[in-house]
């Protein structure tokens, strides 16, 4: 497997940001006194930088700066490689695996079953298994603040026509945009959406263009799920919905808003349990839904007074009622149709 040099993690880190990280570790418990952190590591399929492995890695970075882990990671593992990584970090005496397991499902399962002292807490699109104990699942489940943004889309919109740029149509995609969608029609009942994906998780190119195609074909507001689609709204000027992570500050005039996933609390509540003695087949998918600190809507920067007041008004009465749980944002994992 291939592991990353000091320099490379030193480059990496101020990409995604390490002054965040690190102060973001400071809110971490730290490792009691006497306990060893736990050894982990990350296996991705994609860089990085890119937006959902990201989240996982920069709340990797904050618990090994907190010293509850040992972390280390591999990247851009092929799906064919994965499990033999995952062999290779489980007889090095890992005990805890993160990563992302979409597109092996079986195969990395079948590999966790023969090594039950390891716990592996992996994105998935299926549900855990009681019969292997030893790995738990999660997933983006930031439809809270997807809905919220979609509220502000709604109300920036001056054409109702919106653009959406996704990877994959799978639940983890799906979900956000339809909550997008719904926050969009609060706003804009008449919106009408260009759907498209590109059969990509990293593609900035494709992504560009396909987004260009959406912009020539009227949209003046794109959902930008990928890596690219800020870039071609940028260039058209138009406007854009960020995805995941925060990227206002690289796109002051283009990105408005975005839905932010937090990987922190599934990655605490995974430590917790593993010191605990308690880790077990579970789903922490939950830990991603915005009354459990899993997401949020990010500031609005050079966007702050932009917005309609009434638009702003629904959303923060929307996410106060949200965290209170007494309104619910629908999880709607069906492929999202353009209109």
């Amino acid at each position: 497997m291939t592991q990353k040099s000091s320099l490379d993690v030193s480059r990496r880190s101020l990409l995604l940001g390490a002054g965040a990280t690190l102060a973001g570790s400071a809110l971490l418990p730290r490792m009691a006194f006497g306990q060893s952190p736990i050894k982990a590591a990350g296996i991705y399929t994609v860089p990085v930088e890119q937006q959902w492995v990201s989240r996982i890695h920069i709340a990797a970075e904050a618990a090994k700066a907190a010293g509850q882990i040992d972390y280390t990671f591999t990247e851009n593992t092929a799906n064919t490689d994965y499990p033999r990584v995952m062999r290779e970090y489980a007889e090095s005496g890992v005990k805890l695996i993160v990563g992302e397991i979409f597109g092996v499902e079986q195969e990395a399962r079948e590999v966790a079953a023969e090594y039950p002292e390891v716990a592996f807490l992996m994105g998935s699109s299926f549900m855990p298994d009681a019969a292997l104990p030893n790995l738990a699942v999660f997933d983006n489940y930031i439809q809270d603040a997807s809905y919220l943004s979609g509220i502000i889309a709604g109300a920036m919109t001056k054409s109702g026509k919106i653009g959406m740029v996704g990877g994959f149509p799978i639940p983890e995609v799906n979900r956000l945009m339809h909550a997008f969608m719904a926050g969009v029609k609060e706003t804009r009942k008449d919106a009408t959406f260009q759907v498209s994906f590109i059969g990509s998780w990293f593609d900035p190119p494709k992504a560009k263009e396909t987004a260009f195609a959406m912009i020539d074909g009227g949209a003046d507001m794109l959902y930008a799920e990928r890596f690219g689609v800020s870039d071609a709204a940028k260039e058209r000027g138009v406007l854009a919905i960020g995805n995941v992570i925060d990227t206002q500050k690289d796109y002051p005039d283009t990105v408005v808003a975005s839905a932010l996933w937090h990987f922190e609390p599934t990655l605490q509540k995974a430590i917790a349990n593993i010191n605990a003695g308690s880790f077990k087949a579970d789903n922490y998918g939950v830990y991603s839904f915005m009354k459990e600190g899993g997401c949020s809507l990010a500031p609005l920067g050079t966007f702050e007074g932009k917005v309609p007041a009434a638009a702003m008004d629904l959303v923060r009465t929307r996410e106060a009622a949200i965290k209170a749980g007494t309104f619910t944002v629908e999880i709607n994992d069906t492929e999202p149709k353009s209109s």
